[in-house]
């Protein structure tokens, strides 16, 4: 089985070393995706695929069940428990790889650059992200992230009103703060589907379309830093747009456009009061997978519609992809999507950069100081 993929590895543009094997690399990848990927005529069925949902649901976690924590056992045990007719199951960061292999090498779906991907990578939240991805193409089921309770039975998810047979996929709104959709730093990150939990049948075009658009990203970024893809840095928003929320929102949404036969944008889920279906997707209100947030009208974890509680210990990842602060303002983010503490730190931030330069490293080196002093007597 690793035979294939090492011949292909030796050809992929990560590993090329002058521009005539970068190019007759990323020629043969683009074919490679368009024959696998262009409207999943090869591969899977292009509309509703009928059926129940898979009753499986995913995890994966540094180690199996058998050692987890207290805390992840409890969570994972809030899972099983309500759903007993559900096969429960933990990839970990030791058979990961085989499962990668098993389903798409030679003998599953004979994708030898996700494959070849999948292996090098060593972001640790990029791989997590493709890994749900991959397994949700491959089996779907449900996908909850580890640090995620479940408040309700998997039998609440799909309101009475829809039949389960017609339901592709079922996703949760997670940031639904549009007035901020033009904000420099904000912008992309305001309107967002929540991917710590979803649903979905298996061999989806949408899914498989993401995993084309991560791939492709990755050559670009590698290319672009001119690294392998074991030694590339991304940035807190290069991983939303990459791989994360951002990432799965925008496909979702070209799906929808696509099944619908209009552009079906984020206005479509502005303020949602009640689930909506849009091409076969269904799409559940803030509260049911994202409550107890502090924005986006997200309400709390004690109403009727929550169905599950994220945790976030298990969410550390931005501590290893830095965000945007200023070093006087700090990270525009901590104001957790307050209109008025966004626009105090845009006014700051205007003002502060229509200082000259020595002005800006003055006030700077003022600022430090006091946060050292700050720092050393709430040490001592």
């Amino acid at each position: 089985m690793h035979a294939p993929v090492q011949h292909f590895g030796s050809y992929f543009p990560f590993r090329s070393r002058n521009r005539i094997p970068v190019l007759i690399a990323c020629i043969i990848l683009s074919i490679f995706l368009l024959n696998t990927g262009n409207l999943g005529r090869f591969a899977y069925r292009s509309s509703v695929t009928g059926g129940h949902f898979p009753r499986k649901i995913w995890q994966s976690w540094k180690v199996d069940p058998l050692n987890f924590e207290e805390r992840d056992l409890n969570l994972a045990r809030s899972w099983v428990g309500k759903n007993p007719r559900y096969r429960y199951e933990v990839l970990t960061d030791q058979n990961d790889m085989q499962y990668v292999e098993t389903y798409f090498g030679p003998e599953g779906f004979n994708r030898p650059d996700i494959v070849y991907v999948y292996r090098h990578l060593t972001a640790k939240i990029i791989k997590a992200d493709l890994l749900r991805y991959l397994i949700m193409y491959a089996e779907g089921g449900v996908w909850t992230d580890i640090d995620v309770e479940a408040l309700k039975p998997l039998d609440f998810f799909i309101p009475e009103r829809y039949n389960e047979k017609s339901i592709d996929m079922i996703v949760g709104v997670e940031i639904d703060e549009p007035e901020f959709s033009n904000h420099t730093i904000l912008g992309p990150k305001s309107q967002s589907f929540c991917q710590w939990t979803f649903i979905c049948k298996p061999k989806l075009p949408v899914m498989l379309q993401l995993i084309n658009n991560i791939i492709i990203w990755l050559d670009g970024v590698a290319r672009e830093q001119n690294k392998p893809i074991s030694d590339i840095e991304l940035d807190f928003d290069q991983v939303i747009s990459g791989t994360g929320p951002s990432a799965f929102t925008n496909v979702i949404l070209a799906e929808m456009s696509k099944r619908e036969g209009h552009e079906v944008n984020w206005h479509t889920f502005t303020n949602l009061r009640e689930s909506k279906s849009v091409g076969g997707i269904l799409v559940l209100t803030v509260e049911a997978f994202a409550a107890g947030q502090g924005h986006s009208d997200s309400g709390n974890h004690d109403g009727k519609i929550a169905l599950v509680k994220h945790h976030y210990h298990a969410s550390g990842w931005p501590s290893n992809h830095h965000r945007y602060s200023h070093p006087m303002f700090g990270e525009v983010e901590a104001c957790n999507w307050n209109m008025e503490c966004v626009q105090k730190w845009d006014a700051d931030l205007a003002e502060f950069e229509a200082l000259s330069e020595e002005e800006q490293q003055k006030r700077i080196a003022v600022k430090e100081a006091e946060d050292a002093a700050r720092a050393a007597q709430e040490g001592g």
